[in-house]
């Protein structure tokens, strides 16, 4: 496959160096969310960091005021916080938010399979990141962008490159699929252990203790949780950014809080924090009594739940919840709560093996990546 390619050992004296009008297309159409005559609409909420693959979409009546056209093969890329890392690749006809570029590659320059990657080496997004402009939500124009200069490979070399990145795509994507499948069947196994278990059904606002302490800037401690650090999800989390530049109030988050997003449920994000920190305030802040944590964590990750504040949620483009909606959400409270969640880890330790061999898949993308770019 990339027998002409010494990877270890790339000659880019061949490579030739173009400006970013040259490498791609800026799709510009703009229609109206009742007028588009689709039926997927795409924010930049609905696109992961650092990830090429739309996984969640909206629908057109969820938004208003003018959106971007967008069709097969065109990338999305956010062009506000554009240190959030959002570039993904569309594969149906829709419409999306105007706070991101619509990019179509120009396939004399660039093959249109490479193009998805060259936009997530490090190279182009620190770029992007040293020209947006503004404060608490920095941009990047078009103006500025169109005559930023990048070297590429000749066009024999880019389809060797990107049968490469995307045979290891297809490795990462069928690790998702495990986890996916681990997720559902944990979801199974425990509303079966719920409906096995002895003990009564109380609402959680008798179980979660709100915890309101603030912090003010400037802020005494140096780590920082935004929602862009809890995947989607996932059970704990590793990531936050520094604040410095954090300029807002925030919560107080010591290390074994319990921590939910009210901000758009279905997002799933939901963390007992492992070190101490300040947050968003988009994050609820919780202590525990009668059960722990661990136990109310499995609850606010499963199907039910899920679905509970996703129909309850209030506000159409970025839906959220209460403390009060959250509290009236009636849980299991069993007899039996340490034999429960050692049963349910075992899920979890699954999943952290699945997930390490995607972080390792990527890891090794990201690499390949950045040496290409």
């Amino acid at each position: 496959m990339t027998e002409n390619i010494d990877l270890n050992n790339l000659h880019k004296s061949t490579w030739e160096t173009f400006k970013f009008e040259e490498i791609a297309q800026k799709i510009s159409k703009t229609v109206k969310p009742e007028e588009a005559e689709v039926d997927i609409y795409v924010g930049l909420e609905h696109i992961d960091a650092s990830d090429i693959h739309i996984r969640r979409k909206g629908v057109p009546a969820d938004v208003k005021g003018g959106k971007l056209r967008c069709y097969p093969g065109d990338v999305i890329f956010g062009k506000r916080r554009a240190y959030q890392r959002k570039a993904a690749i569309v594969d149906f006809d829709g419409i999306c938010s105007a706070h991101a570029f619509v990019f179509r590659a120009n396939e004399n320059i660039i093959k249109p399979e490479l193009f998805p990657f060259f936009l997530h080496s490090d190279q182009f997004m620190h770029r992007m990141v040293d020209i947006s402009v503004g404060g608490l939500s920095p941009t990047i124009n078009w103006g500025d962008l169109k005559q930023q200069e990048f070297l590429l490979p000749p066009k024999d070399q880019q389809a060797k490159l990107a049968e490469l990145l995307w045979a290891m795509d297809e490795v990462i994507e069928r690790g998702i699929e495990v986890i996916t499948q681990l997720k559902t069947t944990r979801d199974i196994f425990f509303e079966k252990l719920i409906s096995e278990s002895l003990g009564k059904k109380i609402p959680l606002s008798k179980i979660l203790i709100q915890k309101k302490e603030k912090s003010q800037v400037p802020h005494q401690r140096d780590k920082y949780i935004g929602l862009e650090h809890i995947e989607s999800g996932k059970f704990r989390t590793n990531h936050y950014s520094n604040t410095e530049s954090v300029l807002a109030q925030c919560n107080i988050v010591n290390e074994g809080d319990l921590c939910y997003s009210k901000l758009r449920p279905y997002l799933d994000k939901a963390i007992i924090a492992t070190f101490n920190a300040i947050s968003t305030t988009e994050l609820l802040i919780y202590d525990t009594k009668l059960v722990s944590k661990e136990y109310i964590l499995y609850h606010l990750h499963s199907r039910k739940f899920i679905d509970y504040v996703s129909s309850q949620g209030f506000g159409t483009k970025m839906p959220r919840v209460s403390h009060k909606i959250i509290g009236q959400y009636e849980i299991l409270i069993p007899e039996n709560e340490e034999e429960f969640i050692l049963k349910m880890n075992k899920f979890l330790e699954a999943e952290d093996s699945a997930q390490f061999k995607i972080s390792s898949s990527k890891a090794l993308q990201k690499s390949l990546i950045n040496q290409l770019f």
